[in-house]
């Protein structure tokens, strides 16, 4: 060093020592002198100007322009804040290609083999060419449906108009025009992200000893799926109890991991993407699993992870049963549920039963002509409707064995084949037990299909749970043959609104996000439920099947549905059943004359007993300061009701009734 200061002195010492430690530097992080020499000039250049202008505004101070020389002193820092941020920007965008770079970089010393020569998607061949579309290096490889759906196009379905064959009378049926169209290029996914996360998946197990590799990679509208290949000899229970690590690690809200896919030798890793697309009803409703679907009951469920849409027959399932927490989405998917319907069917071929405890949500299809009776918003009234949809149900069996056919759609056609073949009519034979009765003659007409929606069952659970019950289990066991399906909602997934009895013959489940595992299994018999991500994301269950389909629902806005309303009810008033209408009002008017007999304590009665849960006669009898006989008879009325539990021993009574005071 006293060397150097006597050859170079003191300032030439100290810029070849700079220079040296500087060459350092950029050998050991690999920049170019150039980009380096480059980058270091312009930084000198903007520096000096940025330094000028702090002068300038420093002289104008001190030349009494204060607001000129503020101004310039203010613009001077915030270019300094400016060219700061952007050097952050520039680091971590070197990071990033550098961690891409060591992911595309083929690994040192390996031999590839016969069976490693190229990882095969679908039907794809080993051997040399081109590494398939998506590969990059040895890394997995990545799979656009949308991409394959639209290579797959024919030319001809990109001109089809939404049209629907069997159109009887007038009637007209809505077209896809109504809803929303998708912007065009609407879906987009980061191809280095996907990978980047691949490697962070691949580490993380490692570090847990799990190895093994992502051999493929589906990104989705919500939801990125990665196929994982544990190595030989790991457990995938092991993988499954990595859940919150691995959610660490991508930094996601949470995952969900199923072990293995089913058919398949891998691990399914279900990832949340950083941007969540929105699946437009419309998208669903002119896709080709909907138009290419026959049923008159085709419902568009949403979309799959991998972006494919997701059509059900409802007469297949045949009744549906849909729960979740409130704002999870499950209002909005019951509305595209009921657009899916009327875009497919006229009011021939479908009657809807509404009913509406809540008086929020399907009022707002009051008027339309699909409609068998008035939306119902009463809970007594609505347990009268069952009943009276039971009753329709066993005229339509009735009706059916005097033809001697097993099911609506063989009644249907036989009864075309009648009206073309000239006959106006057939023997209704009389019910067994009435021998004597006289056969009457009913006209031959084609039955349209019932579909009954609940909103809220529990609203009705509190009320009159015996009766619906009752009616929801003699419908869910026989109405699939006479064309009845029924669609229950509820935001409780409780046992005593889900009870048993309504589980067993709804094989068919929704689950939106619930709050808890306990919750999950008892909509869905197992868990998974309560790591959804909400706003539509949803587990299918379908028929005949144990395995849960992820899908996102579809949206609808509301002013879509008015607009398909409104087109609906332009097309003329529904003609409601008579016999359904006056059943459910003569029950309406019976309930009503024997709550006439209520004591007048009774309200206020149950009021105490929903605030404080104590359903004890003495308790009551001190609160309303009544005799014992009066209180006994009232906590006997709730019993009936079935707003509380009875009496088991010394134990309290069970109260079923909510706090009006909470939430």
């Amino acid at each position: 060093m006293d060397n150097e200061v006597r050859l170079l002195g003191r300032w030439g010492a100290l810029l070849v020592n700079s220079l040296i430690l500087l060459v350092g530097l950029l050998s050991v992080t690999g920049i170019s002198t150039g980009s380096a020499l480059a980058a270091v000039g312009s930084g000198a250049r903007k520096l000096g100007g940025l330094l000028a202008r702090v002068l300038v505004g420093a002289w104008g101070l001190s030349q009494s322009a204060f607001g000129a020389g503020l101004e310039a002193l203010r613009s001077g820092l915030e270019g300094l804040r400016r060219i700061w941020a952007s050097l952050v920007v520039w680091k971590e965008q070197r990071a990033r290609r550098s961690r891409v770079a060591e992911l595309r970089a083929p690994e040192a010393a390996s031999e590839p083999g016969p069976e490693s020569a190229v990882r095969v998607a679908g039907t794809r061949l080993a051997g040399p060419g081109p590494s398939p579309k998506g590969r990059t290096g040895t890394g997995p490889q990545i799979v656009d449906h949308v991409e394959e759906r639209e290579r797959d196009r024919k030319p001809e379905q990109e001109t089809f108009e939404f049209q629907e064959k069997g159109l009887s009378g007038p009637f007209q049926l809505p077209d896809s025009s109504i809803f929303t169209r998708p912007p065009e290029d609407s879906r987009k996914f980061d191809r280095n992200s996907l990978l980047m996360n691949s490697r962070i998946l691949e580490k993380k197990l490692a570090d847990f000893g799990v190895q093994g590799t992502v051999v493929r990679v589906h990104p989705g509208p919500v939801i990125t799926m990665y196929e994982y290949e544990p190595a030989a000899g790991i457990k995938v229970n092991k993988i499954v109890g990595l859940t919150d690590d691995l959610a660490m690690a991508l930094r996601a809200i949470s995952i969900r991991i199923i072990a293995p896919l089913p058919g398949k030798n891998v691990v399914g890793i279900e990832v949340p993407n950083p941007t969540r697309e929105v699946v437009y009803l419309r998208t669903l409703l002119d896709s080709e699993s909907f138009r290419n679907n026959e049923s008159t009951l085709a419902v568009a469920m949403g979309m799959d992870i991998f972006g494919n849409p997701v059509t059900s027959d409802l007469a297949k399932m045949p009744h549906l049963l849909v729960a979740g927490s409130t704002g999870t989405g499950k209002s909005v998917f019951l509305n595209a549920f009921l657009c899916s319907l009327l875009c497919r069917a006229t009011p021939d071929e479908l009657k809807l039963l509404l009913v509406d405890p809540k008086l929020l949500e399907l009022s707002i299809y009051e008027g339309i002509p699909h409609l068998i009776a008035d939306v119902v918003t009463n809970p007594k009234k609505a347990a009268a409707a069952l009943q009276g949809v039971v009753r329709k149900m066993e005229e339509r069996y009735l009706m059916m064995g005097s033809v001697q056919v097993r099911n609506i759609d063989q009644f249907n056609a036989k009864a075309r084949e009648e009206i073309a073949n000239g006959n106006t009519s057939f023997e209704l034979k009389p019910k067994s037990g009435n021998s004597t009765e006289e056969p009457q003659r009913v006209e031959w007409a084609p039955l349209p299909y019932i579909v009954v929606v609940i909103d809220e069952l529990a609203d009705l659970m509190v009320m009159v749970a015996k009766e619906v019950e009752e009616s929801l289990q003699r419908l869910a066991q026989m109405a699939r043959a006479a064309g009845i399906h029924l669609v229950l909602a509820t935001q409780r997934p409780s046992v005593d609104v889900l009870t048993g009895v309504i589980k067993a013959n709804f094989p068919s489940r929704v689950s939106f996000q619930v709050s808890s595992a306990i919750d999950s299994r008892t909509i869905l018999d197992q868990k998974g439920a309560e790591s959804l991500l909400g706003l539509g994301d949803m587990l299918f269950l379908p028929p005949r099947t144990a395995l849960l389909d992820r899908l996102h629902a579809p949206f609808v806005s509301e002013k879509e549905v008015v607009e398909l309303v409104t087109f609906l009810r332009n097309q003329g008033k529904p003609i409601f059943d008579e016999e359904l209408v006056r059943f459910t009002e003569e029950c309406s008017d019976s309930s009503n004359e024997t709550d006439e007999d209520v004591d007048e304590m009774f309200d206020p009665a149950v009021a105490i007993v929903a605030e404080t849960r104590n359903a004890s006669i003495s308790y009551v009898q001190r609160r309303l300061k009544i005799g014992y006989n009066r209180a006994a008879r009232i906590i006997e009325k709730m019993e009936q009701d079935g707003m509380i539990g009875a009496q088991v021993g010394n134990r309290p009574r069970e109260v079923f009734l909510r706090d009006q005071n909470g939430e």
